[in-house]
């Protein structure tokens, strides 16, 4: 174990630990969010956040961005990113929808069991997957470079690209932005209702089914505001690029405790800067492999995760 390589590197590897758990965060949130309601694994999210990636690459391309034009200017940029987040935001969301009406919907009505429930899932990602596979050839593509490299923080060895500010700033207010729609709204109360006991809920007056299709809407939100910056922070995307980072949001939202979007917030933030120190300590070969036996360590001594509360049980 190489502790001196940790101690040299450690503000570079918070920084870099914080931005990628960031997109774990986001993303996180569609797996607690649909759990939390439905007690369902929803693994086509993965491709979910992986339509998002394709739709910000094509608004960029409307700006005429791509992997071989220059660095726009900053205003420029900025524009691009932003039309990015909306478009992708919007195909993810509308993606998730998709998926709910088409693959889960049915089951619901036929009161389906559990197990059927899950092979469907897989089923659903892995035939999202190959449709974008056959359709872009699977071959990578290039993401423009749209923000400058240079730190815009730079303090005792602390240095902050604006990439990675970017990344942090947009993910802190989509959480608490989720956070207090979920905790404060109406539509929030209804979704925490249906979460904690959707039969009582039902007789309430709230509609189970416009709930569970607004959980995937915001879950699908959320994973394409991650891909946009997971974009820009790679510099690529491809038809199979969610498959292994979904698979980390989802062992962040195990984490942090299934269904508690704080929870899920928490363990994507975490999950990001194990990763990153574990590098350090054993070698970039083994990040995947460390954060994974972390997860199992901790689940090994909490069950339920670090917060560990249900969605219809979270407090304000």
């Amino acid at each position: 174990m190489n502790f001196s390589e940790l101690i040299r590197s450690f503000p570079e590897l918070t920084v870099t630990g914080i931005t990628q758990g960031s997109i774990y965060a986001l993303v996180a949130l569609g797996y607690t969010l649909v759990y939390g309601v439905l007690r369902l694994i929803n693994f086509a999210h993965s491709e979910v956040f992986m339509i998002g990636t394709f739709a910000a690459l094509f608004t960029w391309g409307l700006f005429g961005l791509d992997s071989n034009t220059a660095r726009p200017s900053l205003p420029v940029a900025l524009l691009a990113i932003g039309a990015a987040i909306v478009i992708a935001a919007l195909c993810s969301a509308a993606t998730a929808l998709f998926v709910e009406f088409i693959a889960y919907r049915p089951l619901r009505r036929r009161n389906a069991p559990p197990l059927a429930f899950l092979i469907t899932a897989i089923g659903a990602s892995f035939l999202l997957m190959e449709v974008v596979g056959t359709l872009t050839v699977r071959r990578p593509f290039g993401v423009p470079a749209l923000l400058p490299a240079k730190p815009v923080i730079d303090i005792g060895g602390w240095r902050v690209t604006p990439t990675q500010l970017t990344t942090v700033l947009v993910a802190v207010v989509m959480m608490v932005g989720l956070d207090y729609y979920v905790q404060r709204t109406r539509a929030g109360r209804g979704i925490r209702a249906v979460a904690q006991d959707a039969n009582t809920a039902a007789l309430m007056g709230v509609n189970k089914g416009r709930v569970i299709a607004l959980v995937f809407i915001l879950g699908g939100l959320m994973a394409g505001v991650a891909a946009v910056f997971n974009d820009i922070k790679t510099g690529s995307t491809k038809f199979n690029v969610g498959f292994l980072l979904g698979l980390k949001a989802f062992s962040a939202a195990v984490l942090g405790g299934i269904g508690n979007l704080r929870g899920a917030a928490l363990g994507g933030l975490l999950l990001g800067l194990v990763e990153n120190y574990a590098s350090a300590l054993f070698g970039s070969n083994w990040r995947d492999f460390v954060a994974f036996v972390a997860l199992i360590a901790l689940l090994m001594f909490r069950p339920t995760g670090l917060l560990g509360e249900s969605l219809g049980r979270a407090r304000a």
